[in-house]
């Protein structure tokens, strides 16, 4: 070999010892490459553990050692040993993520919601939100206001109330029924701007109780407004 080869070859053997100390060796306890594409969970102790953020609009379990007392569990929506109560229970028995105080905040957006979906006359809306009954029902009425060429206009001052009155879990289906007490403006005009029915200068006390419902069998999180009414 000449002199220039010798060189190249002691030029190789530097380098590749150079980035021997920099960069390591494989043990085979190396940890695995971090995936950016990997779900939105965590790893702990051979535990999946969802990281916060992963489950939209259900809690986390409490730890054993947190578990709410059967006493204590409905305190602010139901006492103990009521049938309401025993509804809840029931409920939970099904589906164990069921909290009153996260379905009665989303029941709260809801009935404002379908109120102004079906004042609009938004179909697509209401369609997502409600039975088929129950749709075919406001569907009728929307039909009878574009008939005689009117238009409904609502608008909530607030809802002053809503809490459970009743809940039922019947095979694989779980109701709850809400009564909401409210304070709204609402007037529907006909075709020449003339006034039907409402006053638009006029707040309206208004209570309605409605009754949710969905399938506990289901991975579909989203309840449906099976029945509603009103009290006076």
């Amino acid at each position: 070999m000449d002199i220039y080869t010798i060189i190249f070859l002691a030029l190789a053997v530097f380098i590749f010892l150079r980035l021997r100390s920099v960069l390591g060796q494989r043990t085979g306890s190396e940890r695995p490459p971090y995936d950016r594409a990997a779900p939105n969970v965590l790893q702990r102790d051979n535990n999946v553990v969802p990281m916060p953020g992963s489950v939209i609009d259900q809690p986390p379990p409490l730890p054993s050692k947190e578990v709410t007392p059967p006493s204590d569990r409905w305190k602010g929506i139901a006492e103990p040993g009521t049938a309401l109560a025993q509804g809840l229970d029931a409920i939970v028995a099904q589906d164990s993520s069921f909290d009153p105080r996260h379905f009665i905040s989303g029941a709260r957006s809801a009935y404002e919601m379908i109120v102004l979906a079906f004042a609009n006359g938004d179909r697509r809306a209401l369609r997502d939100l409600l039975s088929s009954e129950v749709y075919e029902s406001f569907d009728a009425a929307i039909k009878d206001r574009e008939k005689h060429e009117q238009k409904t206009e609502t608008r909530f001052v607030s809802i002053d109330k809503a809490e459970v009155v009743g809940a039922e879990a019947r095979d694989r289906s779980a109701q709850v029924t809400v009564r909401f007490v409210s304070q709204m403006i609402s007037v529907t005009r006909d075709k020449a701007g003339t006034i039907v029915d409402g006053n638009p200068d006029k707040v309206a006390d208004i209570t309605d109780i409605w009754t949710f419902a969905r399938d506990t069998a289901s991975r579909d999180p989203n309840w449906k407004l099976v029945g509603t009414g009103s009290a006076h």
